[in-house]
């Protein structure tokens, strides 16, 4: 099976595939395949291009990039002192160097490592691939999200949380073709939390499946001495959790601070549930993307909800620039994504009380949805405990998972008097999958 994340697909021709992404990327830009700018919506399919690339390069077009367009500064000396004193990656930079460091120096590479945002806070490597980079702005301190350039490796394994790589005009901006990038994104293994991304970018000799597998590695490497470090030290009483936020299960999640307890809005929650998974906050563009699966949604429509949340929140809960919650935030997702990086499943499923805002479209909300139900269901197939297995079976969420009965029945001990009852729901849902009728 071809791996989706990985630029070409074996024994592909460098040449040939870059110059069928580039007729497809120029296509694109210029109208044929859709452009918002143009006022036509974008492409429903973009041929010569992966998946993950197309649906990049829409985002980058509703967020009205410019294929032409320089990457913007937004962290100043100063301001890029102190985000990589007080940025969790600056813990394991030293790793990051270790690893890295002579691979991209040999092979006339970039290490890059930006935020949650996208913002390069190191950039470092080859003399002559950093002068080459300085050009693009590919630089420390220079916004590389998505919404701010377009698809890049590093930008988008924010966006879409998932290691990926980037292959020369599958970069939605112009100058950024002669590169390619491979990227994965860093947890907090304490809270789950996206800390950043770490990348290698450079010629197109990166093309290839061991880059990304070699920059998967190093993340978790990171995450792994990260979780050894332990959390960082309290900076004052004051950085105590100071609003909860309840958001499993429900269509309108429940958010307490200072006292009060509000149920929210559908919309509203889903961006309650953004902000408290991005405490450094999100511009207004970010949002935009992450909420809404309508490319026709204007900025004027987001800027109204925010200013109705900012209204229900009260006591200055929400600020913009970008925007963010003023509180800490404790949620009972983010409790389970702990649970489990402690290794502990019992107290996730414990924790778990289903789906993430079940009724909730929006593309960031599915992701986060997907990773909290994604990473508690394979910790419950891996740890192959009955109690647990038939906790999750016996839930809503679970009663249509076949592989888990599965394994309840492979796991339950002989002459359990369940094991019939069990034995007799994976052959329904056996049948039901496959279309073949009980017998």
């Amino acid at each position: 099976m071809v791996n989706p994340w990985v630029a070409l697909e074996p024994g592909a021709d460098p040449a040939q595939r870059a110059g069928a992404i580039r007729r497809a990327h120029e296509a694109f830009t210029t109208g044929e395949a859709g452009d918002p700018g143009r006022g036509r919506r974008p492409g429903r399919s973009v041929p010569s291009v992966r998946a993950v690339v197309a649906d990049s390069w829409r985002r980058s077009a509703r967020a009205r990039v410019s294929p032409d367009g320089t990457a913007p500064v937004e962290l100043s000396d100063d301001d890029l002192d102190a985000c990589r004193a007080e940025h969790p990656l600056a813990r394991v930079m030293p790793l990051f160097r270790d690893l890295m460091g002579t691979f991209a120096m040999d092979g006339e590479h970039l290490l890059a490592v930006c935020d949650a945002q996208g913002r390069l806070l190191w950039v470092e490597g080859h003399t002559a691939a950093r002068r080459r980079a300085d050009r693009m702005n590919f630089v420390p301190g220079a916004a590389w999200s998505e919404s701010a350039v377009g698809t890049n490796a590093p930008g988008t394994a924010v966006a879409v949380d998932r290691p990926v790589q980037v292959f020369a005009a599958e970069h939605f901006n112009r100058t950024v073709h002669t590169w390619t990038c491979a990227a994965a994104p860093v947890h907090d293994p304490h809270s789950g939390r996206l800390l950043g991304a770490v990348d290698i970018t450079g010629g197109n000799r990166l093309a290839h499946p061991h880059s990304l597998a070699f920059v998967q590695a190093v993340a978790r490497a990171a995450e792994s001495q990260l979780a050894l470090l332990g959390p960082p030290p309290a900076a004052s009483p004051a950085a105590a959790p100071a609003a909860e936020l309840r958001a499993l299960g429900l269509d309108e999640a429940v958010f307490t601070a200072g006292g009060r307890t509000l149920r929210l809005s559908r919309r509203h929650s889903e961006l309650v549930v953004l902000l408290a998974c991005h405490p450094e906050g999100m511009t207004g563009d970010e949002l935009l993307v992450a909420l809404y699966e309508d490319e026709r949604t204007t900025p004027v429509t987001l800027r109204a909800e925010l200013s109705r949340l900012r209204r229900a929140l009260g006591d200055g809960l929400l600020r913009s620039r970008p925007y963010r919650l003023t509180a800490p935030v404790t949620s009972d997702f983010d409790t389970v994504l702990r649970h489990l990086a402690g290794g502990a499943p019992a107290a996730a499923v414990s924790a778990y009380r289903g789906p993430l805002l079940p009724s909730s479209r929006a593309p960031a909300v599915l992701r986060l949805r997907g990773r909290v139900d994604g990473q508690l269901r394979a910790a419950l197939l891996a740890r192959r405990d009955p109690e647990l297995l038939g906790a999750w079976t016996g839930s809503p969420w679970g009663a249509e998972d076949l592989e888990a009965w599965a394994a309840l029945a492979a796991v339950l001990p002989q002459g359990s008097p369940r094991a019939p009852l069990v034995l007799q729901r994976v052959r329904e849902l056996d049948a039901e999958q496959s279309g073949f009728p009980v017998r």
